[in-house]
């Protein structure tokens, strides 16, 4: 088994202008960091005109009442889950809201794009896929365009049910989101609730990297597996972080019919696991 040297910093470069990808761990990292702008600033409005995007049983009265007038204190992520923390400008601290992207979500702060075109999506902003909107008191703002709706926004999220950070992924960690489990493997990593972050596109390239079948039961690695693929999540997400986007893998560009390899030359297997669209190589994948 191929597996590569432990990496687990954040990003330190912002996504290249133009990058193509889909919003996994990666993406909504780069939107974080982007709106870590925002903290400081006080919200003036709350447009929110699409009650389907508003989750958890609140509706936009209630987004209103609770972020208006409120500064952003802070900005954090687990997974693809973004949360913004408020407060009062005295300091006290009064609700968090969560922001969801889904397949085509979109951050926008100040009118820039943190991701100008997302796969399966548009680069186009119309005016009816603003989905949310913050208004800050110096006039700039924070806008979810989002094409499909598929994301969302909720008032005080319930983070605890989601998994470790795949940036941060311990051994222990996963070894714990495995045990026993007789779900594929590729399945049991897109469970938020097993490992928070991981998407298709990454999860077949660590699959790729590590020479696992993203068919074989979750359970059946052993102690050595474990730890090279928590070493291989951990660097994998990293080093394309670094490239600019979850796209940028080295099996990426051979993940259509008909493709090989990029290893050893062997035709790609296409399947569905854990419900998504799955390429493998069957040579060195066991």
């Amino acid at each position: 088994m191929t597996w590569w040297p432990i990496c687990c910093t954040r990003p330190t470069r912002p996504p290249p202008r133009g990058s193509v990808s889909l919003p996994e761990v990666i993406e909504v990292e780069y939107y974080r960091r982007a709106a870590a702008a925002v903290v400081g600033r006080i919200v003036s409005k709350v447009h929110a005109p699409d009650d389907w995007f508003i989750k958890g049983g609140a509706d936009a009265a209630a987004l209103a009442s609770a972020l208006e007038g409120q500064a952003v204190v802070g900005v954090r992520r687990t997974g693809k889950l973004l949360m913004m923390d408020f407060g009062h400008p005295d300091g006290q601290a009064s609700a968090v809201l969560g922001l969801r992207f889904g397949m085509t979500g979109r951050l926008v702060v100040d009118d820039q794009a943190v991701i100008e075109k997302l796969e399966y999506s548009s680069a186009r902003v119309l005016p009816e896929w603003r989905r949310f909107e913050l208004r800050f008191d110096d006039e700039g703002t924070l806008v979810i365009v989002d094409p499909r709706r598929l994301g969302g926004v909720e008032l005080d999220p319930d983070d605890s049910r989601l998994g470790p950070d795949a940036f941060e992924l311990a051994t222990e960690q996963l070894a714990a989101a495995l045990e026993g489990s007789r779900t594929a493997l590729k399945a049991r990593l897109l469970d938020q609730h097993r490992v928070a972050g991981l998407g298709n596109l990454l999860v077949d390239e660590i699959l790729w990297r590590t020479g696992l079948d993203p068919a074989r039961e979750a359970g059946s690695l052993d102690g050595a597996e474990k730890g090279q693929l928590a070493e291989a999540i951990r660097f994998t997400v990293s080093e394309l972080a670094e490239r600019g986007g979850s796209h940028t893998g080295d099996l990426h560009l051979a993940r259509v019919r008909g493709g090989s390899c990029p290893r050893d030359g062997e035709p790609l297997d296409r399947r569905t696991i854990g419900g998504r669209t799955t390429y493998s190589c069957p040579l060195h994948q066991k």
